[in-house]
């Protein structure tokens, strides 16, 4: 099921595209609702599929008109043993959902996949707790563990990498690394931040990095940032140091709101795409290696369309 050779984004001069906010516009623009935000549990159903499917079809063409690579993020973020015995879901449940998962991401791949549009498929794991509080820790060898079983299912299925979405620790973050070490496969660790720019556990940005870093001997293929808006964040983006270069994409919230107002929202605030765009735009020159863009949550298709026009000739242009 892999690409081949095809390279990471952090290598080469293909840039990449992603989803936006997968969960929050199957729950407020279509209408679903979804278990514990728990987009894999659609995938029981053809309908479910197909709703899946339909998703990520309209971001696929967007890197077609584009002729920008596409990084599709399976819909398991929930999909580990903890947010999945939640639900219903047992071990052998899991492994199955998460291979058909990315069975359904190897079709999109086969059907859109082309020199000027390359596609890579990502296993997407997230936190065993929540995303936005870092609560009932784990040690870095708990971590491990815990993730372990999503992991190895990934690793059999032959995805180009697994991406660790909205970490909000360090010490998860270095048993996840640790995880896909120990089965050789290419991991992606992508931090969120509070409004001050710092993880919800105090650690800036620079800090969380260095840490997973000198722990995992640098295992992790790069970094990115998500699940914030770039205001929260833009600041400590100014500071210099090579721990700069390790974070090569951005996953943005459409909101200002942090992550306490999002959790009691009711509504949708998709912000402003067009400004978002733009936000985008003036990241490149504070990310050196930035090479891929896409949304968090409050984003759609609409804001990785003005992702895509403002900020992806630049990128383009910085690579070339």
């Amino acid at each position: 099921m892999s690409t081949g050779n095809l390279p990471l984004p952090h290598h080469g001069k293909v840039k990449f595209i992603t989803d936006g906010g997968l969960e929050t516009t199957l729950i407020f623009h279509d209408g679903i609702d979804l278990p514990h935000f728990a987009s894999f549990d659609l995938l029981k159903t053809d309908a479910g599929c197909a709703r899946i499917t339909a998703y990520y079809e309209r971001y696929l063409e967007l890197a077609k008109q584009a002729e920008a690579g596409f990084i599709l993020e399976s819909p398991t973020w929930r999909a580990n043993r903890d947010w999945g015995a939640r639900i219903g879901y047992d071990e052998d449940d899991l492994a199955a959902i998460n291979r058909k998962a990315i069975a359904l991401m190897a079709e999109l791949r086969d059907r859109y996949h082309s020199d000027a549009t390359p596609c890579l498929i990502s296993g997407n794991i997230g936190p065993r707790g929540d995303g936005y509080v870092p609560s009932d820790r784990m040690t870095i060898n708990q971590a491990r563990a815990c993730h372990a079983p999503q992991i190895v299912t990934f690793a059999k299925t032959g995805v180009d990498m697994v991406s660790v979405v909205t970490i909000n620790y360090p010490e998860e973050a270095i048993g996840i690394a640790l995880a896909c070490r120990d089965v050789d496969i290419p991991c992606v660790i992508s931090f969120t931040v509070e409004t001050d720019g710092n993880l919800p556990s105090g650690e800036t940005i620079r800090d969380a990095i260095t840490m997973v870093d000198a722990e995992t001997g640098a295992y992790p293929a790069y970094y990115m940032i998500n699940c914030a808006h770039p205001d929260h964040f833009r600041d400590r983006l100014e500071e210099s140091g090579d721990w700069k270069t390790r974070i090569c994409g951005v996953r943005a919230n459409a909101s200002r709101q942090s992550h306490a107002e999002l959790d009691a929202s009711t509504h949708l605030d998709d912000g402003d795409p067009e400004e978002l765009g733009q936000l985008y735009h003036d990241l490149v020159d504070l990310l050196p290696n930035l090479a891929v863009i896409g949304g968090c949550c409050g984003t759609d298709h609409r804001h990785v369309a003005a992702m895509t026009k403002h900020a992806l000739p630049r990128l383009l242009a910085a690579g070339a």
